[in-house]
């Protein structure tokens, strides 16, 4: 667990769970619209599982959803910096999965003339969304794992 917790006020951690539930709603409401869909020969549930497991594969990679994590908390960093902020990545394992993570849509790779030459890493607005979307996920996980509890 993170040490020390984040404290809030009992109103900001109240917003916080009733957004959550929101999502959860939301979720189930998305579920069902495309359970209404499913049919035994085309899109069954094994189809389902897969089409979900190959959705979430890039975040799955070791060291990708710290990388997402450290631009969407932190912004465009140049890759030092990361490199600085991802506790015991290697220089070689960090290139890999930004290349990865560019490839797939998610950083993008801006470069600005020098000298020097200045390489930097942001987020694409696919990349944003993703974030956002994993947001209440996070969030619910800090609450559930201690990391922000109510300041009392």
């Amino acid at each position: 667990m993170v040490e020390p917790p984040m404290k809030v006020s009992k109103e900001d951690l109240t917003d916080i769970e009733k957004s959550i539930g929101i999502v959860r709603e939301m979720g189930t409401e998305i579920r069902q619209s495309l359970e209404s869909y499913a049919d035994e020969d085309l899109h069954d549930t094994a189809w389902e599982v897969q089409a979900g497991v190959e959705a979430l594969e890039v975040f799955g990679s070791r060291w990708t959803i710290e990388i997402l994590a450290a631009l969407y908390v932190a912004g465009e960093r140049r890759f030092n910096e990361l490199r600085h902020l991802l506790n015991r990545i290697s220089s070689r394992t960090l290139s890999d999965k930004l290349k990865a993570c560019t490839e797939s849509g998610l950083v993008e790779r801006r470069v600005v003339d020098g000298p020097p030459v200045r390489v930097s890493y942001r987020l694409t607005e696919h990349g944003k969304v993703c974030g956002r979307l994993l947001g209440p996920l996070v969030a619910y996980m800090k609450i559930r794992n201690g990391a922000i509890i109510e300041n009392v």
